[in-house]
């Protein structure tokens, strides 16, 4: 769910930060209203444990992944301001050190996961939960449904920004400039994978976590109790009543390397070269089995007439995979050899209709590499252990957010004791 650069266009992205300006605006006044030093801890750790549990990637129909994300639970113990600023926190480190999400589509991500996924999850939580104790099974059950609705609801929001892109942005001969997958597609295609597995996801770590607060510490739910005024001034939290979750979220750096084993990358967050795969598979999945058998006859006599024994074996093993039904391994060669199959596209009816169908949206080539990151993909350069490079970038990752929340703490304190208030 977290959008790259050049899935979106830049007027699009405009208008996301636009429409999340003011709620972190609100977010960040209340916060500083509110602030005391014993909070600041507690939206490190929220923020914390929602950048950890997106590193969780588990496995989606489709062959893509998908994670949890946190605004449940963070929603439930900060309200869904303080929410906003943790979740946002952590989504903004996210794409500017690891490369997860897109610089430009920081307002379309954080609009979509810490403003309307906190505030839906707050809604739902205090609906269902009413006034029951705060030990009580029904606010478990209410925290894991406010979980699963507010990240199917920020999915919905993700695959619309998508959808609207071909409709909107085309270029001269009608192809795509950004994002190509119309709204027929993109939202069913979102809404499986979060009606089912990730939302599942985001109800088990909201109604658990619910669950071992109210064993080890039922006071951190009382900040959004129906029977307490709003306000975090109500609710007083000493670091050292932290301790035992901040080595549970310890416990959860160190399991971070089971989101390694969902293999696939999530769906509308393909590089560029995966854009031509997913294209290439999507098409060659709704060919009927007379024109699968078309295009790998094709790929045949393409590869009777090649010269060049690597590319030829290629193109055999293409017309294999079609016929086998393996539509990853035949996109993925597809992909390989998209430019010499363009050149041959004239000469082959049914591979030139395939060619034709895959596009390479400029404006998406041109803005996804607006921006490196200095870690990619959870990735450090100088580790050789994909394991334990996972873990180190878990590992910075809450550091540079007890570092940022711990600054903006600092700065409105600061405000605040220089009004005088």
């Amino acid at each position: 769910m977290h959008i790259p650069d050049g899935y979106l266009s830049p007027s699009t992205c405009a208008v996301m930060y636009a429409a999340t300006a003011p709620f972190w605006y609100i977010a960040l006044q209340r916060l500083r209203k509110f602030l005391s030093s014993r909070l600041i801890p507690l939206i490190s750790l929220m923020s914390a444990f929602s950048f950890v549990i997106m590193m969780f990637n588990i496995p989606l129909p489709g062959g893509t992944t998908g994670h949890a994300v946190g605004m449940g639970i963070a929603s439930i113990v900060l309200g869904p301001w303080g929410s906003i600023i943790a979740i946002s926190i952590a989504l903004i480190l996210q794409a500017v050190f690891f490369g997860d999400g897109g610089i430009l589509a920081i307002g379309a991500n954080c609009f979509n996961m810490a403003v309307v996924g906190s505030l839906v999850a707050y809604a739902i939580y205090r609906l269902l939960s009413g006034r029951a104790p705060l030990t009580s099974g029904r606010r478990v059950i209410a925290a894991a449904i406010a979980g699963y609705v507010a990240i199917n609801a920020a999915a919905f929001l993700a695959a619309i920004e998508f959808g609207i892109q071909p409709m909107l942005f085309k270029d001269a001969n009608g192809v795509p400039l950004y994002s190509f997958y119309p709204l027929s597609v993109a939202i069913p295609a979102m809404m499986i994978g979060h009606l089912t597995f990730a939302g599942i996801a985001e109800a088990i770590v909201t109604g658990g976590v619910v669950a071992y607060l109210q064993k080890v510490d039922p006071s951190l739910l009382r900040m959004t109790a129906a029977d307490v005024e709003e306000g975090v001034q109500r609710t007083s939290i000493s670091p050292r009543r932290l301790i035992p979750l901040w080595v549970t979220l310890a416990l959860l750096v160190v399991l971070t390397p089971l989101g390694l084993l969902a293999s696939g990358t999530a769906w509308g967050e393909w590089g560029t070269e995966e854009v031509v795969q997913e294209q290439a598979g999507y098409y060659i999945r709704n060919l009927s089995t007379s024109e699968r058998q078309a295009l790998a006859s094709d790929f045949r006599s393409l590869a009777s007439q090649t010269s060049n024994g690597s590319l030829r074996n290629d193109y055999n093993l293409t017309a294999q995979s079609i016929e086998s039904g393996n539509i990853n391994e035949a996109a993925s060669l597809v992909q390989k050899h998209i430019s010499s199959l363009r050149d041959a596209s004239s000469q082959y009816g049914s591979i030139g209709d395939m060619v034709s169908n895959i596009h390479e949206p400029s404006g998406l080539k041109k803005w996804s590499s607006i921006w490196t990151a200095p870690i990619p993909d959870y990735a450090p350069s100088f580790m050789r252990s994909e394991v334990a490079g996972y873990i180190i970038s878990a590992v910075v990752g809450i550091l540079l957010v007890t570092l940022v929340t711990w600054l903006i703490g600092k700065i409105f304190l600061a405000s605040r004791w220089n009004n005088g208030s």
